[in-house]
């Protein structure tokens, strides 16, 4: 029993605001779609200068920018830094295997005391090993 008056009687909420006062939701999808700008077309960029747009999963530099350099070009230097890579690979593993070999025949020479009577830098090397 409550002391000094009655029980607890919130205040009534106020009725809601209509959802849209505009009439657009009555108009069909292709007219909601010019009057919203609902149909945005392929997303664009500006870097450097130069404008990109992107389609088929891809920024594509758009035609008609001077300084930009083109697709067949890009393309071509793509396919030439690959081939030096391939070709810098290459020249890397020969000069591995020929550090090898040298080794070996270095080593292989050293263990051969006749060898050592063609070349000084070998005698002296068996000779004073220490130096």
């Amino acid at each position: 029993m409550p002391l000094f008056g009655s029980t607890f009687s919130p205040k009534k909420t106020p009725p809601r605001k209509s959802a849209s006062l505009s009439n657009l939701h009555n108009l069909d999808r292709s007219t909601r779609e010019v009057e919203l700008g609902l149909d945005y077309g392929t997303p664009t960029m500006n870097l450097a200068g130069q404008s990109l747009k992107f389609e088929n999963g891809q920024w594509i530099a758009e035609t008609g920018i001077s300084g930009g350099v083109d697709r067949r070009e890009a393309q071509r230097l793509r396919r030439r830094n690959q081939q030096l890579e391939e070709e810098n690979n290459l020249l890397r593993l020969k000069v591995d295997i020929l550090l090898d070999m040298s080794a070996d025949l270095w080593s292989l020479c050293l263990s051969i005391p006749v060898c050592s009577i063609f070349h000084p830098l070998l005698q002296r090397q068996l000779r004073d090993p220490d130096e």
